[in-house]
């Protein structure tokens, strides 16, 4: 395909094509936008942008609940040579810190958003006192209600080596970094993409990744508009609410281009080997992009063989890597081919060492994925601890080089220099190997720990447990990683602790509670350990732990914290209360949730709380919606809306 030079000729090239965008907000709550109104409405809110003052090179923060409104800015700032931000919005504390310091960390940014979202977030800067925040959100905001549909912005101009937009990691919230993404960047990964999926404009995309993730973004919105194909954006929520609804909407728009990350299949398939989907028809779909964090083999199959009697094929599976330093996408496999693993010893994966194949029977097997080849205009090399080329075989760390790869960090010297080699290559992070000629990931370098596709840095998660009374930064270690058989990675919580098992369990609750409450995310596990391995240097021994684990020395002492509970009846013998608790414990892993427990303060995942109500709502059909938990946050208050509604 075409080279475009910025996103701005992108936009135009396509606005003449016959397609459209569908914007998924719900079962039946749609709306599309055509490829050349898109333009149209991106200039109008150029207009009020200018209005204001805006410039080119001034940072545009988007920070929308509303695809279709993140659309049209995002597109409006492009126009008129702004730098747009995307910033995911969230529920937790955490979140509108993050936001915070972005805000904090740009030049000239101005805010937009949606008048609820500037009220909760003026409330929360005001109750924590940041005057200076509180003023620049009053100041320098643009509500989506204020555009004025009669303005039409002066398009710029922009250059292929202008910034296009800074992509901030979803890693640290303490020190958030912004990917700096320049027209080139973005264009030389586009066309690769496409050509590397061969995608062409008679395909259809469907995605529910969030337009703040790059994956989302640039892999299933510029550059399949890029492609000239009709595309669907499904809300990510209405997703997590609405599981079975993407396959679906698969079948109803007859979508050859899907995509999701473990997770996303791990969820679908809770719902759908209860409820299944009559009538579905899955052999229109060619490929489902699966990347964003590390890829399961087991869940891959599980997923597949629960839709083969529905007509999806083996070959749409379609393993991929890459990373927001290097735009998105850097490999890819050929289309239309069967994906494949390697089965290693998890023993035989340090870096500079040969791994050694095992079969999957064995104990210490784990199986990794191929992940293709680089695509075009990306080099890929696996180098030692000294930045030396390793050859085939040969566990290693994984660099990259090439027109899509970011030259900055924004605002950030230090971080900058320490993501490049003296000879100018990328470091990634990531471990891994090339395999009959195609790349395999082994691991992590760093101790990023990937959730639900999102990354997070374990410092910032350590730093929140350790303000526990009794706990500091040197107790607390945390922890992600695959272990044998599972699908998804758990996350870990290690605690210095010598005293007995039995004084520990309240510290459990507590260290779930307050990281659930401040991050959104749900620990898996919460375990006492005599000691914490570290270097002479003094640095913590991420791996020596997680290794003991999956080596299975803490069995025992898990066995001790979490022995088989018997069914707990409702302390008032209500059938009802008794029912969803069991519900619950389905769920919510080992916790143990009472009638009087709320909901959103006992450490679980927004995730499990939607697949507890979508349980629920299974055995009382229409009697409980998601945001119904705002209002009734506990099992004995559901309980009695329950009936109310009855």
């Amino acid at each position: 395909m075409e080279l475009y030079k910025t996103l701005t000729d992108l936009l135009a090239d396509v606005r003449g094509r016959d397609r459209e965008i569908r914007f998924i907000d719900g079962e039946n709550d749609e709306s599309t936008v055509k490829f050349a109104d898109l333009w149209d409405r991106a200039a109008t809110l150029l207009g009020s942008l200018q209005a204001r003052g805006m410039r080119p090179g001034d940072e545009l923060i988007i920070f929308s609940k509303s695809n279709e409104s993140f659309v049209v800015a995002f597109w409006a700032a492009v126009l008129g040579g702004m730098v747009p931000v995307p910033v995911a919005v969230g529920i937790s504390d955490e979140h509108r810190l993050k936001l915070f310091r972005i805000l904090s960390q740009l030049e000239r940014a101005t805010l937009f958003t949606e008048s609820d979202l500037l009220a909760r977030l003026l409330e929360f800067s005001a109750k924590r006192q940041l005057d200076e925040i509180t003023a620049v959100l009053n100041s320098k905001t643009l509500l989506i209600s204020d555009i004025d549909p009669a303005a039409h912005g002066e398009v710029f101009e922009s250059s292929p080596d202008d910034i296009a937009f800074i992509q901030y990691s979803s890693g640290s919230t303490s020190d958030p970094k912004g990917v700096v993404l320049t027209h080139r960047n973005l264009c030389t990964n586009i066309r690769a993409i496409v050509e590397a999926c061969n995608w062409g404009e008679n395909d259809q995309s469907l995605s529910w990744m969030p337009l703040t993730h790059d994956m989302g973004l640039i892999g299933y919105h510029l550059s399949v508009l890029a492609a000239g194909m009709n595309h669907a954006v499904m809300d990510t929520s209405v997703f997590v609410r609405r599981p079975l609804l993407w396959m679906s909407k698969a079948n109803e728009l007859r979508a050859t281009q899907l995509c999701s990350p473990n997770f996303g299949y791990k969820h679908f398939l809770k719902l759908f080997q209860r409820k299944g989907l009559p009538d579905l028809d899955l052999s229109c779909v060619k490929l489902i992009l699966n990347g964003a964090e590390p890829i399961s083999w087991e869940l891959c199959e599980e997923f597949l063989g629960a839709l083969a009697p529905h007509g999806l094929q083996r070959t749409a599976m379609f393993p991929v890597y890459g990373l927001a330093e290097a735009t998105v996408g850097v490999s890819i496999p050929t289309p239309a081919t069967e994906y494949s693993r390697v089965t290693m010893d998890r023993h035989s994966l340090r870096v500079g060492e040969p791994f050694r194949e095992v079969t999957p029977d064995n104990e210490h097997a784990v199986s990794f994925v191929r992940v293709g080849n680089a695509i075009r205009d990306v080099s890929i090399r696996i180098s030692d601890d000294n930045d030396k080329a390793l050859g085939d075989g040969i566990i290693g760390n994984i660099q990259l080089h090439g027109g899509s790869v970011t030259e900055r960090i924004y605002g950030d010297e230090s971080a900058t220099t320490e993501l490049f080699t003296d000879d100018g290559w990328l470091r990634t992070g990531d471990c891994g190997v090339f395999v009959d000629g195609q790349l395999v990931i082994t691991g992590r370098q760093k101790d990023i720990i990937i959730v639900n596709g999102q990354n997070y840095y374990p410092h910032d998660i350590e730093e929140i447990i350790a303000r526990l009374d009794g706990l500091d930064l040197n107790k607390v270690v945390v922890a992600g990683a695959t272990p044998k058989g599972g699908q998804t990675e758990e996350l870990i919580a290690f605690i210095l602790y010598r005293q007995s098992v039995d004084e520990f369990t309240p510290m459990i609750e507590q260290v779930r509670e307050v990281v659930g409450e401040q991050t959104g995310l749900e620990i898996d596990n919460v375990i006492p350990v005599a000691r914490i391995p570290k270097t002479t240097s003094g640095k913590v021994q991420r791996a020596k732990l997680l290794q003991a684990y999956f080596d299975g020395e803490f069995d025992e002492v898990l066995r001790e914290l979490h022995p088989d509970d018997a069914v707990i009846a409702a302390s008032d013998g209500d059938p009802l209360i008794s029912e969803l608790e069991v519900i619950c414990r389905e769920f919510a892993k080992d916790r143990k949730i009472g009638p009087d427990d709320n909901l959103f303060e006992i450490g679980v995942s927004s995730l499990t709380l939607t697949e507890i109500v979508l349980a629920i709502d299974e055995k009382h059909p229409g009697k409980l919606d998601i945001s119904d938990l705002f209002d009734y946050p506990t099992l004995r208050e559901i309980a009695g809306f329950i009936k109310e509604k009855s």
